[in-house]
């Protein structure tokens, strides 16, 4: 392993592999980025339902969501010569109850006020547009330019392309600690021992990140949750939407394949070790509660047979959105986590972002609303 880079990047999932591949684009030529397992995209960003999605965002994330979808999904798949099966027909976010439209009415005006084109339809348009969905669903808000897409080949997309630009990738590569020389954050401590050291730090590495801050002064109030997917066998072509739900009991949407692919709330899993292998097939207790939410709102899928489930752990943030930018206490130090399950989406642009970030130039939209030091200003 070399000792010395321009950049390191600390996590291998499609965050920091995003940002490798757009800072190798822009003509940095020393990057390393470092993943803690054997594989890359080895957690959520790879085990996720695969939603491209602006509505039901949090505000403060909203204009990067807007961003990633005006500016980078349309492309991606020839930017990167893979194909991210990016499909953009719309989402719908179901109800139920009344309660359920409430909370998507106070959703949806949130995200109209901020320019997003989406808007509240009732039972008849629900319908209209989708249906194959149960009688139970008496409204949901509707977003025409939301959409879905491939986790697995647009993370290992930004891989490949960064690989063919020079990035070096080390997996099975745990970090320990951060150092710092003269006040500014340079070195990485290695499990193995070795110390790594570079111009600038980058720390994608999900929820370990807070870990690693931890020791160089930095907290960020985080805790650990698992995202549950499973896939069906091939089903005759019923929808392009993504689907979601105002009380989030799953999301998901049909592939090009014909198979539904669906994220739920994780069950048991919460009760594993984070760092064993077991958390790779999603427990019973829970499959079996996704599939009775999922068949309550498509029926048809009743009988479909699930062929594979996965899980993989998620870095949720006490505010519910994510950690960007520069701490002002920490030179040389870069911050990307906390993405609360949600980051796949944003991810082309959060990758762009931090790589301008990096190179000292002005993101495409204004990240202060999502810097470190907002928790500081809570307390104080």
């Amino acid at each position: 392993m070399k000792k010395t880079a321009d950049v390191i990047i600390i996590g291998g999932g499609i965050v920091g592999c995003a940002s490798a591949y757009y800072l190798a684009k822009a003509g940095v030529k020393d990057i390393i980025v470092l993943e803690a397992s054997r594989s890359i995209g080895h957690g959520g960003s790879s085990r996720n339902g695969g939603g491209v999605r602006q509505s039901g965002r949090d505000v403060r994330e909203l204009p990067i969501a807007m961003c990633a979808v005006q500016k980078f999904w349309p492309s991606l798949s020839d930017e990167l010569g893979v194909d991210t099966e990016y499909t953009r027909q719309g989402n719908i976010r179901m109800g139920k109850t009344e309660a359920h439209l409430r909370k998507l009415e106070t959703l949806t005006t949130n995200c109209r006020n901020m320019g997003l084109d989406v808007r509240m339809i009732d039972r008849k348009e629900v319908h209209a547009i989708n249906p194959y969905l149960s009688d139970q669903v008496i409204g949901a808000s509707f977003c025409p330019t939301d959409g879905h897409a491939n986790p697995l080949t647009t993370t290992l997309g930004y891989y490949i392309r960064a690989l063919e630009k020079g990035v070096r990738f080390y997996t099975d590569a745990r970090v320990m600690a951060l150092e710092k020389v003269r006040g500014q954050v340079r070195k990485v401590r290695m499990e193995d021992g070795a110390i790594l050291e570079a111009d600038t730090i980058l720390l994608a590495a999900g929820y370990a990140s807070r870990k690693i801050m931890n020791t160089v002064g930095l907290e960020v109030p985080m805790h650990d949750e698992i995202d549950c997917c499973l896939v069906t066998e091939m089903e005759p072509k019923m929808f392009p939407q993504m689907l979601g739900c105002a009380d989030a009991d799953f999301y998901g949407h049909q592939t090009r394949h014909g198979s539904f692919v669906f994220g739920a709330v994780a069950g048991p899993e919460m009760l594993m070790d984070e760092d064993t292998d077991t958390v790779n097939f999603a427990h019973a207790a829970t499959l079996g509660a996704s599939c009775r939410a999922i068949e309550g709102y498509v029926p048809l899928l009743k009988n479909a047979k699930i062929v594979r489930s996965w899980t993989g752990w998620c870095d949720c943030t006490s505010d519910g959105v994510c950690v960007l930018g520069r701490p002002e206490e920490t030179p040389g130090l870069v911050l990307a986590c906390g993405f609360n399950g949600h980051g796949f989406g944003t991810a082309p642009a959060v990758g762009y972002m931090m790589a301008q970030t990096i190179l000292g130039e002005q993101t495409l939209v204004d990240l202060s609303p999502l810097r470190y030091e907002r928790f500081q200003e809570m307390i104080g």
